[in-house]
C-alpha cells in the first residue's frame, strides 16, 4: 500500500509540474505577444519553465522509473487540462472571426 501511495503522489506531483509548465506557457504567450521585446519573454520563460520541470522530475523520480513514469503521466494529463481550460470559447451560433487574407489560398 505504501508503494501505491508514493506512485499516486508522484502522479499528483506531475500534474502540478505540468500545470505550472503549461499555464506558464499560456501566460508567456499572452504577455510576449503584446510586448515590444517578445524574445526576452519567450527565452526567459522557456528556461524557467524547463528548469522547474526538470528539477521536479529529478526530485520526484529519485531513481525510480515507476515514480518518474507516474509523474510524466501526470504532466501529460495536466497538458490536456490546461489546454481545455485556456481554449477560446466560440458559441455554436457565433462564427469565428475571419481573416480577410485567408481566402486567397
Amino acid at each position: 500500500m505504501n508503494e501505491l501511495l508514493i506512485i499516486v503522489l508522484s502522479g499528483l506531483s506531475g500534474i502540478i509540474l505540468g500545470t505550472l509548465f503549461f499555464a506558464g506557457l499560456w501566460w508567456t504567450m499572452r504577455k510576449g505577444l503584446a510586448s515590444p521585446r517578445p524574445a526576452l519573454w519567450f527565452l526567459g520563460s522557456m528556461l524557467c519553465r524547463t528548469g522547474i520541470a526538470l528539477a521536479g522530475f529529478y526530485f520526484v523520480g529519485s531513481g525510480s522509473w515507476k515514480r518518474l513514469l507516474a509523474s510524466l503521466l501526470g504532466f501529460i494529463i495536466a497538458r490536456f487540462i490546461v489546454v481545455r481550460l485556456t481554449r477560446l470559447h466560440v458559441s455554436p451560433t457565433e462564427s469565428p472571426p475571419e481573416d480577410k487574407h485567408a481566402n486567397h489560398a
